[in-house]
């Protein structure tokens, strides 16, 4: 039941306990404890509404995803660069990746400008960061599962985003 409990919640945070228990086939008392569990265990990490910027009056932002080739430290690898990156509130999210970079950086901000000087005044500027390569955001179609946007007819009968 947790695995199928943990799928329902990634689809929809907003589930009631409610509405868990009667799609699991089980008590409200036994989905609030395993959601408290999954919670307390650190399984759950929190819930987030998924926003389209472009649709909130001076919501706009700029995203940049950032590819950082590092240095490891012997005995922490890549872990305290990386706890050092997530820390920074214009940080989204970080991954360590396999290929050509080592870790994925993706930034928010309010401007291209921003963006820049975070990257030349924050990242690059860490002693194990040997390369940046910064790539703009230009449009989101889809974020967390969410479609942003559906295509639209035109009077012509085309498609478009």
């Amino acid at each position: 039941m947790e695995k199928e409990l943990i799928k329902l919640l990634h689809h929809n945070a907003r589930y009631t306990v409610e509405e868990l228990a009667t799609m699991l086939d089980t008590s409200e008392t036994q989905v609030a404890a395993l959601i408290k569990k999954l919670e307390d265990n650190g399984t759950i990490r929190g819930y987030k509404a998924v926003i389209n910027w472009d649709k909130v009056e001076d919501g706009a932002c700029v995203s940049a995803i950032i590819e950082l080739n590092v240095v490891p430290k012997a005995g922490l690898g890549f872990e305290e660069v990386a706890e050092k990156i997530m820390k920074y509130p214009e940080v989204e999210s970080v991954y360590l990746m396999s290929g050509v970079y080592d870790l994925n950086v993706v930034v928010k901000g309010k401007t291209l400008q921003d963006i820049a000087r975070f990257v030349a005044k924050e990242l690059a500027t860490i002693d194990t960061v040997t390369s940046t390569t910064t790539h703009f955001v230009m449009r989101r179609y889809k974020e967390m599962n969410v479609e942003l946007c559906s295509p639209k007819e035109d009077e012509r009968g085309q498609f478009w985003l």
